[in-house]
């Protein structure tokens, strides 16, 4: 799939997919990224939930949001891992849907 992509569109892949920076319309001076990531049809990753994607939010205070999203009886799925690039944690929607809430260090 990325192969695909980096052939067909452009796309500059890694194993991992293609990184989209972006700017704040309110503050140029700050950038975002968009990441965009197929994953193998068998994976995993995604579950419990069934549907075959995972969406991914940036977030401020990821603890703070846990810790907000508990208290709303919201399904945090595992405890927020730490990385060279930001924190992660991942929670269900109403419907089901795994989401990945990431804090980056910027």
């Amino acid at each position: 799939m990325n192969e695909w992509y980096k052939t067909h569109l452009g796309f500059n892949t890694t194993e991992h997919g293609t990184s989209f920076e972006w700017r704040n319309a309110d503050d140029h001076t700050q950038k975002g990224i968009t990441q965009w990531a197929p994953f193998t049809e068998n994976t995993k990753y995604f579950e419990p939930s069934t549907k075959d994607f995972m969406i991914n939010y940036r977030v401020e205070n990821l603890e703070a949001l846990v810790d907000a999203l508990r208290k709303e009886s919201v399904t945090i799925l595992d405890n927020i891992e730490t990385f060279d690039y930001g924190k992660f944690v991942h929670i269900l929607d109403i419907e089901g849907n795994k989401i990945q809430l990431w804090e980056p260090f910027d």
